[in-house]
């Protein structure tokens, strides 16, 4: 059972839609140029241990709502299930005939408070942004997520044509199923790894792995507000020091008593 607040009624209200979606997609048009393959994951199990230490955990999915994937974290981690599915929203720009300029749509796309979230699935949705549009949704999980907080994501480590976006399914915590199907929009560039860690500076790596695949899978951290506050303490200056002609010594002494 589900710690109270855990968003249980949120996901028995998913549960029923994800999978009748699921269940009808199957024998249609998805599955007839669709195709699906498991792969080991090394980062994810880090991701979920992340969160397994938090009470009641809020997570983020960036993209389609999946059944199972509401079924295994409600499970695991007894959490909230939110979706912000942006792959929709990548698709319907690109297909669109007057599309608004993409990064200030992401802009405002996001409506959780700042600090409202404890870990987000990331997936490999920067891959499908511009620079300037991946800047912003990045700054988004930074600000929406809590101190402690984690962001789990992959990066492709080798340019991509194929227009077809990928849907991830969790089997366990060592293993997904990578689904694509067929979408508007290819990749849109490689990310260096200096370039992955600028875009979430303000983040620490936990975690990265290099996969056969040719893919980067990482788990970011949010540093928690004490080692931050910590942090910023030994990094300031000594006030006392830094005045000129103040001499060190007991306060109210004299020099050289």
């Amino acid at each position: 059972m589900p710690a109270q607040g855990s968003g249980r009624p949120l996901t028995d209200r998913l549960f029923g839609w994800a999978r009748g979606a699921e269940k009808d997609a199957a024998p249609g048009t998805e599955s007839a140029a669709s195709s699906e393959r498991t792969v080991p994951t090394k980062a994810f199990g880090r991701f979920l241990h992340a969160l397994s230490l938090r009470e009641s955990p809020i997570v983020l999915d960036l993209g389609p709502i999946v059944g199972g994937n509401v079924n295994f974290l409600g499970e695991r981690l007894g959490c909230k299930y939110l979706v912000e599915d942006l792959y929709q929203n990548i698709e319907g720009h690109v297909t669109a005939k007057n599309p608004p300029d993409l990064a200030a749509f992401f802009e405002k796309r996001f409506p959780q408070a700042d600090a409202s979230v404890d870990g987000v699935l990331c997936w490999d949705v920067l891959d499908y942004l511009d620079k300037a549009s991946a800047q912003v949704v990045a700054r988004q999980m930074m600000r929406i997520l809590k101190p402690g907080g984690a962001v789990f994501g992959f990066f492709a480590n080798a340019p991509a044509p194929e227009k077809e976006y990928t849907r991830y399914l969790i089997v366990d915590d060592k293993t997904l199923k990578h689904r694509t199907a067929p979408g508007s929009r290819a990749r849109q560039q490689v990310y260096a790894n200096r370039d992955i860690t600028r875009l979430f500076e303000g983040l620490t790596v936990s975690d990265s792995f290099l996969l056969l695949t040719k893919t980067r899978e990482m788990v970011f951290r949010k540093p928690e507000q004490k080692a931050a506050e910590a942090s910023s303490a030994e990094t300031a200056p000594d006030k006392a020091a830094s005045q000129p002609g103040k001499p060190a010594g007991k306060p109210g002494g004299k020099p050289g008593a």
